[in-house]
């Protein structure tokens, strides 16, 4: 499904070999429109997808230069459209979204050729900025992580990793089982 406005596009706009092709997959309908809205009015032209087999079907048809792809949908991963476009097309920039951010995905995200990680509710200013940035990094946060918190992210990472088994992830980090779960019951420290 193709959105489309009339509205111009500002005179600063990222190019892939000048290519404006925007894929955004993601199941939330009003929040795709509007983003679609907001990134036409950039200049990308833009493709939406509701579901996974709907993003790879659209990188089959025709790889974008630039993707928008949320990390949890109803049938599978976000990671699975990232990964094959940068399969069909190495040069594209893509970002993940997702409302369950932890390090372990991001670093998964980036590992598979994602450009940025973006917490939701992310608006288009902030999606455009790190379309456009491309290789260039955003400086360190002036508030690093507190202890606590590089704690539950390394066993948030271990966890990933196990596959979301909680006994193999406890085994792995000497931990009983029952704190494990505790612990990931809870809500990530600041």
């Amino acid at each position: 499904m193709q959105v489309t406005t009339d509205t111009g596009a500002p005179a600063e706009t990222p190019e892939v070999s000048g290519d404006m092709t925007l894929l955004i997959v993601d199941d939330d309908r009003a929040f795709v429109q509007r983003l679609g809205r907001a990134m036409e009015a950039r200049g990308y032209a833009v493709t939406i997808a509701e579901t996974i087999r709907e993003g790879l079907a659209a990188v089959e048809k025709a790889p974008p230069a630039f993707a928008v792809v949320d990390m949890r949908l109803g049938d599978g991963s976000g990671l699975d459209v990232i990964s094959a476009l940068k399969a069909r097309r190495p040069d594209a920039r893509g970002i993940v979204l997702t409302g369950y951010g932890n390090i372990a995905t991001a670093v998964t995200a980036v590992k598979l050729g994602a450009v940025d990680y973006l917490a939701k509710p992310a608006d288009a200013d902030e999606i455009h900025s790190a379309l456009a940035a491309g290789d260039h990094k955003p400086e360190p946060p002036e508030n690093p992580m507190s202890a606590d918190r590089v704690r539950w992210e390394h066993i948030q990472r271990v966890y990933e990793l196990c596959g979301r088994n909680v006994s193999e992830t406890a085994r792995r980090l000497s931990m009983h089982r029952r704190t494990l779960q505790r612990i990931l019951a809870k809500r990530a420290p600041r």
